[in-house]
């Protein structure tokens, strides 16, 4: 006999004493997983067969079978279990915890339990006994499922016990080898012109009944296909042809589980347009009928996909409910947290569950029509009331973009408005002592992103010290790696070295940005107050200027503190003179650009550490050159000296005219120059979609308009593979750097490749003097380029990677208008993953 187990029960080894209970759980089951009634008599009296320790052996054994079942563990319970009252302990320990019980029944003959009790000699009590116990499990053992557990094994025989084989299955709900990608689309209530057009535009190829989805992906009905509008069986037919067809899986709604049970005949109330369902299946024709009620029963209350990364559920799932079966997890899944109470329009009242959650896997779910798509922490309703005139949803995963399709017309009258798309209270507040607990923060681009608790301290620290108005802080650009280190002589960092990686990752072009020697800055812009207002939540103000780290790029305080006001009011100017406010349809910008010149924010590193540097050395060595000129003169042997300090006295020549370069005297806020490379969001938009050439190209616009403040980032387009092409590149760099130039940024040409997740975005390759200035005047002579060569950079570029996915995650959930506290968890993260010491020069 095979004896297929859900991979997560609580299993009843039931038997009569010398049924062999104990072998078969060490045969099939991990000894962890065992729980014997005799070792916890033992374990609470040092006696097994001490029978006045039972009650205490099995308050024990209960404490230790719920802590496993808390924790997702399958539970074995040997002990008889022949009465009644003995099993329904343990059935309603399965259904506290949400598990399914099942039982294993091991009904030997009686001669045989004799014949093994007369052989023990662990056991002191009379044969007859062994008979009352199968006496009573015989006389209940046909009703073991009616009291509860779900499935029932019985063997007969010894042999059928030796040759019984135990095997685990995934519960109904365990989809997570299904990895996507989704396409998980709201409650469609009937609503069958809007679905029809709604998977078109997902990319769907809609004919009559059938719809054939892109290659690969799958959609998921979130449940509620029912009532309503105004083709509910068309409908049905189509999403059951779907998921025949496996383009699609489905979740049951509430509507949906009460047409089912119209047709079996229950009495229900044919209210909300269940009667026009009924209606339409009566006139399909009893076979539809049957069809539909099939396939309503075949769905499972929830399903957790991608590794257990999303949950898809009608009315949402808490996480101590997630990929567990019982009655209870199902009405949850159904109908939300209710506790059977109505509100004065006699409504049912549903907690927002929501709220409090803190699970790892994103939720997507329905039910409770909103306006727009609400998030809220790791929750998505995606039901935006199409047949109460708002529209039909879907959330393309793991792009995580949202796509809608508006209601065609208005089909009924919702008993209260929609609830409107603003998250609750809690939702706009980072709840600090959640934040801090470290763990992963979920992204649509990477996935989970570690980031530990230290780091997210230190994070809420500095930003909370130093950091802008929050409002404003939907961003924050990551750290960039150098390239690989070259070998050439001479030489730290090369072209070839980007090439060759780019190369070597299956891309087939990038984009040499030339480096400006700025500081990186964030501009955030809005068109007029009242877009900001709306947008931003702010009182007053049309934008922000901010530093890498979030701190105010313009000092609030000292001659700089209205600068910043004038610098957003030209940008703001050239914004609309260059048209972008209507190209994009937006009124609201986020801008990643590099201000010059570098000493008007490093003015004090300059002075405190370069130029300190360039003093001491150009006090010393002259001088030290003049006196050992004259002592060779005199004829002492200081050649090697000599020659050896006319060497420093060069390098610190070089080093002082490499920093000097980027050193402008700033008088006003007419002296500051912003080179934009990422436009990069705007109204509904994170625009990673588009590649690097059209970044620089929209933003030319605004150097174009405002020359005097905007400038162009000169790039070119490099095809990897192409000896002319990488040869003339590599000459630019030269050309550059030999005037002075820091470098190049090379980057592949799609801003985003959902294909090569472990892509580096871009990495920099810097020129030979501009690395005099970061690692010393005499970098360059053989014995130091030695000891260089052998940097790490692997540490540098996981963190490059991840702040890059986290920042793009923080614009994402923005655009999509999740609350504040969603935002800044991902802004936060990339604050906190700073804060992990690597060197600065890299």
């Amino acid at each position: 006999m095979n004896i297929p187990l859900p991979e997560l029960c609580l299993v009843a080894l039931v038997g009569a004493s010398s049924a062999g209970k104990s072998t078969f759980a060490a045969r099939h089951f991990l000894p962890t997983e065992v729980l014997s009634s005799d070792f916890f008599r033992a374990l609470v009296s040092d006696d097994e067969n001490s029978l006045e320790a039972t009650g205490d052996a099995f308050d024990s054994l209960f404490f230790v079978a719920g802590k496993r079942l808390t924790r997702g563990r399958l539970t074995v319970v040997d002990a008889t279990s022949v009465r009644p009252d003995d099993r329904r302990r343990l059935v309603d320990l399965a259904r506290a915890h949400d598990v399914l019980p099942v039982a294993i029944v091991l009904d030997l003959p009686r001669p045989v339990l004799e014949a093994r009790h007369t052989a023990r000699t662990d056991r002191d009590f009379r044969p007859e006994v062994i008979g009352r116990q199968v006496s009573e499990l015989h006389r209940t053992l046909r009703g073991l499922q009616k009291e509860g557990f779900r499935h029932v094994w019985v063997l007969h025989s010894e042999e059928e016990v030796d040759a019984a084989r135990v095997s685990r299955v995934p519960l109904y709900t365990n989809r997570k080898e299904l990895t996507g990608p989704f396409d998980f689309i709201g409650d469609v209530h009937g609503c069958l012109p809007e679905l029809r057009e709604l998977l078109t535009r997902l990319g769907y190829g809609v004919e009559g009944d059938q719809a054939t989805p892109p290659p690969g992906r799958t959609a998921v009905f979130v449940g509620d296909l029912v009532d309503r509008g105004p083709d509910s069986a068309g409908v049905l037919r189509l999403v059951m042809n779907m998921v025949r067809s496996g383009a699609a899986l489905g979740v049951p709604g509430n509507h949906d589980e009460k047409l089912k049970r119209a047709l079996d005949g229950k009495a229900v109330k044919a209210l909300h347009g269940l009667d026009v369902t009924l209606a339409q299946l009566e006139e399909a024709g009893p076979e539809f009928r049957r069809e539909v009620r099939g396939f309503i029963d075949g769905l499972v209350s929830h399903l957790v996909l991608d590794g257990g990364r999303v949950v898809v559920a009608h009315a949402g799932l808490p996480e101590r409910y997630q990929g567990r079966s019982s009655g209870r997890v199902r009405s949850f899944a159904l109908y939300g947290d209710v506790d059977g109470s109505q509100d004065e329009l006699g409504l049912p009242v549903r907690r927002d569950w929501a709220a409090d959650y803190r699970g790892a896997a994103t939720v997507i779910y329905g039910h409770t029509p909103v306006a727009q798509p609400r998030w809220v922490n790791r929750t998505l309703n995606i039901d935006t009331g199409c047949a109460f005139g708002g529209a039909l949803t879907a959330l393309r995963y793991p792009e995580m973009e949202l796509v809608s399709v508006p209601a065609h017309a208005q089909y009924a009258v919702p008993a209260r408005p929609l609830a409107p798309a603003e998250p609750e209270p809690d939702g706009e507040t980072l709840d600090l002592a959640d934040f801090l607990k470290g763990g992963r923060i979920e992204t649509r681009t990477f996935g989970g992103i570690l980031v530990r608790e230290g780091e997210r301290a230190a994070a809420v620290e500095t930003f909370s010290r130093f950091g802008v108005d929050p409002r404003w802080a939907v961003y924050l650009p990551p750290t960039m790696s150098p390239v690989e280190t070259s070998a050439r002589e001479g030489s730290l960092e090369h072209p070839a070295e980007a090439f060759a990686y780019f190369r070597g990752q299956g891309v087939s072009q990038v984009v040499c940005e030339e480096k400006h020697m700025g500081s990186r800055a964030v501009l955030v812009l809005a068109r007029d107050e009242a877009a900001a207002r709306s947008r931003f939540g702010v009182e007053s103000g049309t934008g922000c200027i901010y530093t890498r780290t979030g701190r105010p790029f313009f000092q609030p305080q000292g001659e700089t503190a209205q600068w910043e006001a004038d610098v957003l009011a030209r940008a703001r100017a050239a914004v609309t003179a260059a048209g972008l406010w209507e190209t994009l349809d937006t009124g609201w910008l986020v801008l990643d650009a590099e201000i010059l010149p570098w000493s008007l924010k490093a003015g004090e590193l300059i002075r405190g550490q370069y130029a300190a540097v360039g003093a001491a050395g150009n006090a010393a060595l002259p001088a030290a050159v003049t006196a050992l000129e004259a002592a060779a003169g005199r004829g002492v042997a200081v050649g090697d000296l000599l020659d050896r300090t006319r060497e420093r006295a060069h390098d610190l020549a070089a080093y002082r005219e490499a920093y000097r370069a980027y050193v402008r005297r700033v008088g006003g806020p007419e002296d500051v120059r912003i080179l934009p490379f990422h436009l990069l969001a705007s109204e509904g938009r994170v625009h990673t979609d588009r590649d690097h050439l059209w970044h620089l190209e929209t933003l030319g616009r605004l150097a174009d308009a405002a020359p005097t403040l905007f400038g162009w980032t000169v790039h070119r387009l490099v095809t990897l593979g192409d000896a002319t092409s990488e040869a003339e590149a590599t000459a630019w760099w030269e050309a550059l750097t030999a005037s002075g130039g820091e470098g190049m940024v090379v980057k592949p040409l799609a801003f985003l490749d959902p294909e090569r997740r472990n892509l580096q975005p871009a990495v920099k390759v810097r020129g030979r003097e501009y690395l005099r200035i970061i690692y010393g005047p005499e970098y360059t002579r053989p014995e130091h380029l030695a000891r260089l060569r052998a940097r790490h950079l692997g540490a540098k570029r996981a963190r490059a990677l991840r702040e890059f996915h986290l920042g793009l995650e923080a614009l994402s959930r923005f655009v999509d208008c999740a609350g504040t506290a969603r935002v800044h968890e991902c802004v936060l993260g990339v604050l906190a993953l700073e804060s992990d010491p690597i060197d600065a020069r890299l």
